[in-house]
C-alpha cells in the first residue's frame, strides 16, 4: 500500500524526519531511520537520509509504512464557529505579512491537547488571515493570562521569533494585582523554582525585575519584567513572597475574598523586540474585569506608559 503526500509551503525546507513526526505522529526516530534506509519512505521516488530537507511540491511516498499503531493519543481538534473566529480576529493589534499580534482573552489556550479544546491555533487555522499558510506558536501564555500574544505566519518567521525568545531578545512586561502591600517598591527576584515532569523533580533558575506602580494596605499593582521564561514563573514568585495574584487558584493566598477572585489578574501588557534593525513595540489594553478590580481596590493605573 502506497500513500502519497505533496509538500506545501508551510513545510518548505523542513527535515524529512521532522515532517514525518508533524504529519503522522510521534514516530520513534529509529523507525524513521530504518524505514528511510529500506526505502519505505522516498522523496520524489528516491531514497534519502533523515537530515534531507524537503521542498515545496516534493512528492513523499510511504510504502507499507506501519505508523498507525505508533501514534500517541491525538489532540482534540477544536472546530470554531464563524462567530468565535470573528471575535478573535477583532482582538488583533497588528497584522502584517509575517505575523499577527493580538490581545488574547483570558480562558483560552494557545494550543489544543488531549484535554483542552478551545485554542488559538485551531481558531486561526480557519481564519481567512491564514488562508495560504497556517499559524505558528512562538511563545507561551498561560490559558488564564490575558494580553499581548504573537502568532507567526510562516516557518521562517516562526524560527526567527522563537530564537529571539530563546536568546532573551524579546522584552515582556506584565501587570498583576496582588494580595497585600509589597514591602519593596522595586527590585529583582532571583531564585530556584521547582517543577515536576512525569514525577521527575526539575530545578530552574528564575529572574524577574519588579516595580510597584501603586499599593495600599490590602493590595498592590505590580509591573513585572521576566528575564527568564519558566513555567508559571511570575505566579510562583509572587506566591513565594506571600503576595499571590488575585484569582490564582493554583498559587493562592490564604486570604479569602468574595466575588472578585474568579479570574486571574495577570495581564501581558507590552512586548518589544527588533527584527533587521526595525523596532517593534505592542501594548495590549487592560480587560474590563482587570480595571474593575483596580477601582474596587483603589489602585491607580492611569499613569501607565
Amino acid at each position: 500500500m502506497i500513500k502519497n503526500y505533496i509538500v506545501d509551503t508551510t513545510c518548505n525546507d523542513m527535515r524529512i524526519d521532522r515532517w514525518i513526526r508533524n504529519k503522522l505522529g510521534k514516530i520513534p526516530q529509529g523507525l524513521i531511520e530504518k524505514s528511510l534506509r529500506l526505502g519505505k519512505i522516498k522523496i520524489n521516488k528516491k531514497k534519502v537520509k533523515s537530515s534531507f530537507k524537503i521542498k515545496k511540491n516534493d512528492q513523499i511516498e510511504l510504502y507499507d509504512f506501519k505508523f498507525e499503531e505508533r501514534i500517541n493519543q491525538k489532540k482534540i481538534l477544536f472546530n470554531p464557529s464563524n462567530q468565535i473566529i470573528k471575535s478573535n480576529e477583532e482582538l488583533i493589534i497588528d497584522n502584517n505579512e509575517n505575523f499577527i499580534v493580538l490581545n488574547k482573552d483570558a480562558g483560552i489556550s494557545v494550543q489544543g491537547g488531549t484535554k483542552s479544546k478551545k485554542n488559538l491555533i485551531d481558531i486561526f487555522k480557519k481564519s481567512e488571515i491564514f488562508n495560504d499558510t497556517k499559524p505558528y506558536s512562538v511563545h507561551r501564555l498561560d490559558k488564564d493570562t490575558s494580553g499581548v500574544f504573537l502568532l507567526a505566519k510562516n516557518r521562517e518567521t516562526a524560527q526567527l521569533l522563537t530564537s529571539l525568545f530563546r536568546l532573551r531578545k524579546v522584552y515582556k512586561t506584565y501587570l498583576a494585582i496582588c494580595h497585600g502591600e509589597l514591602e519593596k517598591d522595586s527590585g529583582e527576584w532571583k531564585e530556584d523554582l521547582i517543577r515536576y515532569d512525569n514525577g521527575k523533580k526539575i530545578i530552574e533558575k528564575a529572574k524577574t525585575l519588579f516595580k510597584v506602580l501603586d499599593k495600599n494596605s490590602n493590595s498592590s499593582l505590580v509591573e513585572l519584567k521576566p528575564i527568564t521564561g519558566r513555567k508559571h514563573q511570575l505566579r510562583k514568585q509572587l506566591f513565594n513572597i506571600g503576595h499571590s495574584i488575585y484569582g490564582d487558584s493554583k498559587y493562592k493566598s490564604l486570604t479569602k475574598t468574595k466575588g472578585i477572585n474568579k479570574q486571574l489578574m495577570l495581564h501581558a501588557y507590552e512586548i518589544k523586540f527588533m527584527i533587521k534593525d526595525k523596532k517593534y513595540t505592542y501594548k495590549a489594553l487592560l480587560p474590563d474585569y482587570f480595571k474593575k478590580l483596580l477601582k474596587v481596590k483603589r489602585l491607580n493605573y492611569l499613569n501607565l506608559k
